[in-house]
């Protein structure tokens, strides 16, 4: 009897398919999520499987239930850093554009992806406050001005920006283009692509 191996391209394919977590952090309305899904867009057309963990919709579906305390927060990050690196580990590079206010709630997700053996980048989407107010993307800053709202992330409510991120992307002074363009370039530097 004999048996037929798989072809070598595909065999050799699937042992050097590298996932990875790729956290962006900012404030609301900085660019995380436009530009990760501009960066997601261009690796799915490279063959790369990708998935883009969307901070709104982890709330809505993994966190429902969750508020907007620190403990809630911190709880909502490890969920989804969880998440991402269980489908990293899997040869899938995973997209985070979550706000993860806290330095604390970022470093635990940091360690467990560096316990397991998982490659793990933060990218500040380092869009100022004032920039981030003018977009409002989703109305929050206008309510907050009205006071229909509290506890919004660089305003009432603490941001806590990372000292040393694996990358700064300044939204503001860029396209949603340029600034995917500049992550792939940090992901093709790291040995990730």
């Amino acid at each position: 009897m004999t048996t037929t191996p798989h072809p070598p391209s595909q065999t050799s394919r699937e042992n050097h398919v590298t996932g990875a977590t790729i956290w962006l952090t900012g404030l609301p309305s900085a660019g995380k999520t436009t530009i990760a899904y501009e960066l997601a867009g261009r690796l799915r057309g490279e063959g790369h499987r990708v998935e883009v963990l969307d901070g709104d919709e982890i709330r809505e579906f993994l966190s429902a239930g969750l508020g907007f305390s620190r403990e809630d927060r911190h709880t909502n990050v490890q969920r989804i850093g969880f998440v991402a690196e269980l489908l990293a580990s899997h040869g899938v590079k995973v997209l985070v554009p979550v706000i993860a206010p806290y330095a604390d709630s970022r470093e635990a997700v940091r360690k467990r992806h560096r316990t397991a053996g998982v490659p793990f980048l933060e990218v500040h989407v380092a869009a100022p406050v004032e920039v981030c107010a003018v977009r409002d993307v989703k109305g929050l800053y206008a309510k907050q001005a009205a006071g229909e709202i509290s506890g919004l992330t660089g305003v009432d409510d603490p941001y806590e920006a990372p000292e040393a991120p694996d990358l700064r992307i300044e939204s503001q002074n860029q396209t949603v283009q340029e600034s995917a363009a500049q992550l792939h370039a940090l992901l093709t530097e790291k040995g990730l692509l």
